[in-house]
């Protein structure tokens, strides 16, 4: 019979703070953190600095260059993949999948209809690959509108028909985000991004996806609903475990129970995958908490890019801070405790406010007082 472990939600929490590289051991390098993490979400607000790079400061210190992210990405160790940043070894994991686009299994609506869509525009796929062939890498701008039957949709995408066959190119593994972000984002054949590399067939991928991605979130629940980008369940990998306290069951990475703990303060970026499963967060963390910036400004309760704030192993609350470089200043409008702040968590949260006004280079400024 399977062994079903028993877990208080600080064993829970510890897990998870291990496998998110979190506890008072730093990783040593950029390489280790983003092959352990498998995914950073890349994601061009800036109100502090671009989440990608928040998160890898939150593992390496100040001692992280956001130089050293970019010169990854040009040498192509690290790839784009639908707004994720993933070590380019793993897309052996991606491509099968990939060349079976739009798959098999739960042939749902709309990926009947992207299908389709595709299919009605064979001679504009093949006009945007043979532009991007001849001379690519090239930005969106430059590649051909040859669309006979346009995107519909009802928000912002409608009739973007260059930017939609770029995303169903890439879901097909036929090209690939090639640097830049924004309007400077350039993109050319997958062939001349990815590395080579024999794909791994489709289910022993998914299966190896789900174990890489239980070892970087340690506990997570083996299904729930479907992520359009990167899913927060992790099916049948790792062994089963109870959160006392907490309703269902879980998967847990064994390898991370029963490890010594020695915690830290941190500040972590709202896409931070430690607070990204809102449910998990508020399960095991018993911490409420969600990104305000698309709130207006009236409805916020913590601020447009508030920081969740880590303290040994509690999230105990989140810090409304703004890059103004303008000014030269990191500024600090509040800092909110969901939990009474003890003399070690105010120092600690100090501390990372000057490392992180360090590191960006500004000058901090806390409830109109320069630091």
């Amino acid at each position: 019979m399977a062994v079903v472990h028993e877990l208080s939600r600080t064993q829970a929490r510890r897990v998870a703070l291990h496998a998110q590289l979190l506890t008072a051991r730093r990783p040593p390098d950029l390489e280790s953190v983003l092959h352990h993490l498998t995914c950073v979400q890349r994601d061009p607000v800036a109100a502090v600095a671009p989440s990608a790079h928040l998160v890898l400061w939150s593992r390496l210190g100040s001692a992280y260059a956001p130089q050293d992210l970019v010169d990854a990405l040009d040498r192509q160790e690290v790839v784009e993949l639908r707004g994720m940043l993933r070590p380019a070894a793993d897309m052996v994991l991606y491509r099968a999948e990939m060349a079976a686009w739009p798959g098999t299994d739960d042939p749902t609506h709309w990926r009947s209809g992207r299908q389709r869509w595709v299919e009605d525009n064979a001679a504009f796929r093949r006009d945007v690959l043979e532009a991007l062939r001849a001379d690519g890498p090239l930005r969106a701008a430059e590649l051909p509108d040859t669309c006979v039957r346009p995107w519909r949709s009802s928000g912002w995408n409608n009739a973007k028909n260059v930017p939609m066959m770029l995303e169903r190119l890439v879901e097909r593994g036929e090209v690939a985000a090639a640097g830049g972000t924004g309007q400077d984002r350039v993109w050319d054949l997958a062939e001349r991004v990815y590395p080579p590399g024999e794909p791994v067939p489709v289910e022993e991928a998914r299966r190896l996806r789900d174990q890489r991605r239980l070892a970087a979130l340690g506990i997570a629940r083996p299904g729930g609903t479907a992520q359009p980008v990167e899913p927060l369940h992790v099916a049948q990998a790792g062994e089963e475990a109870v959160v006392e306290g907490v309703r269902g069951r879980w998967r847990v990475d064994p390898a991370l129970l029963d490890l010594p703990f020695e915690g830290r303060t941190a500040l972590l970026s709202p896409l931070d995958r430690l607070v990204f499963d809102r449910r998990r967060t508020a399960e095991i963390f018993e911490f409420d908490f969600r990104l305000e910036m698309y709130k207006p400004a009236a409805q916020r309760q913590w601020g447009y890019f508030a920081l969740p704030v880590l303290h040994g192993d509690r999230l105990v609350g989140k810090v409304d801070a703004t890059a103004d470089r303008r000014q030269g200043v990191l500024r600090v409008a509040a800092v909110h405790e969901d939990l009474p702040f003890t003399g070690a968590m105010t120092a600690g949260v100090r501390a990372e406010l000057l490392d992180l006004a360090t590191w960006l280079e500004l000058d901090l400024v806390v409830g109109g007082a320069d630091r």
